[in-house]
């Protein structure tokens, strides 16, 4: 199946709907909403989640180089790495700068660079450079406003990396959309009091549908390392996390790379800046409604 088979479904009922994104680069970079609208531009929707916590947006704008995770929502470019040291990488922890279009940061020796173009849909070209053969991570951490009768279609799945089951630091390897749970991975809610992490190898395009909105996230390595290969990241929080006080955030987080550290155990690999130097891959997200 191709990314252009996923949605919509042959039905001329659904009808794609232009996307506005905005970003702070004085808060690393951070996607800050992402809204469909009708034709004559009135806003229709807002796929971005929020995390309601009145102390959270002021501890989001105190974060600094190396602290400690700050779930605020949005969308939040994790690179280096999504898990281990710094968590959730370097990049969304300081400030970005921009040049004629171009945005971008740097997180030890690499820089992660990036351009966004609306037209509709909503184009993200990503550009990774350092030394030749460095190994990083990346991943587009977007924390969507989904209801609990959305669901997630991505059709190259076959398997999930479940992270951290049984124990900590395990992934089990298991057929998707099964899981671990009595609710199949695809099913984004109602809330259970679980948190599930788990990465879908070699994925490259998905569709949460929600009712009657679509949002169809596709991408793919352009240049560079001819190894590299995409993957899906989902974090299905449905009430399970953190254990003091838990509440619901759905991560659909497209990245390229097969494994969540750099440090870590289990199966995959990073992505590198190969024998060039560099890495090129595009994000297009682009939204349906049903008429």
């Amino acid at each position: 199946m191709t990314g252009a088979e996923v949605w919509p479904p042959g039905d001329p009922a659904w009808q794609p709907r232009p996307l506005a994104v905005r970003t702070d680069l004085g808060l690393g970079g951070r996607w800050t909403a992402l809204r469909s609208a009708a034709r004559d531009g009135v806003p229709e929707r807002e796929w971005l989640w929020r995390n309601p916590d009145p102390g959270v947006a002021p501890a989001r704008a105190a974060v600094r180089l190396g602290a400690a995770f700050v779930d605020a929502g949005g969308v939040e470019e994790c690179f280096p790495t999504v898990r281990g040291l710094p968590d959730h990488g370097a990049a969304w922890s300081q400030p970005w700068t921009a040049d004629e279009g171009r945005q971008q940061v740097r997180a030890g020796d690499l820089c992660l660079a990036r351009r966004m173009r609306t037209d509709g849909s909503l184009a993200v070209d990503y550009t990774v450079t350092g030394p030749p053969g460095t190994p990083f991570v990346h991943a587009v951490h977007a924390l969507l406003d989904l209801s609990p009768a959305a669901r997630l279609h991505v059709p190259e799945a076959r398997t999930a990396h479940v992270l951290d089951h049984p124990v900590d630091g395990a992934v089990a390897v298991l057929p998707w959309p099964a899981g671990t749970g009595a609710t199949p991975l695809d099913r984004l809610g109602p809330d259970d009091g679980t948190a599930t992490a788990a990465l879908l190898p070699g994925c490259s395009t998905a569709a949460v549908v929600d009712g009657s909105d679509a949002l169809v996230l596709r991408w793919r390595v352009t240049e560079g390392d001819p190894a590299a290969t995409c993957s899906l990241l989902l974090w299905r929080n449905l009430g399970g996390w953190p254990a003091a006080r838990p509440y619901r955030s759905i991560g659909i987080e497209p990245m390229v790379g097969t494994i969540a550290t750099l440090q870590g155990s289990g199966p995959g690999r990073p992505a590198s800046t190969g024998v060039g130097g560099g890495l090129c891959w595009e994000l297009t997200i682009t939204a349906w409604r049903q008429s």
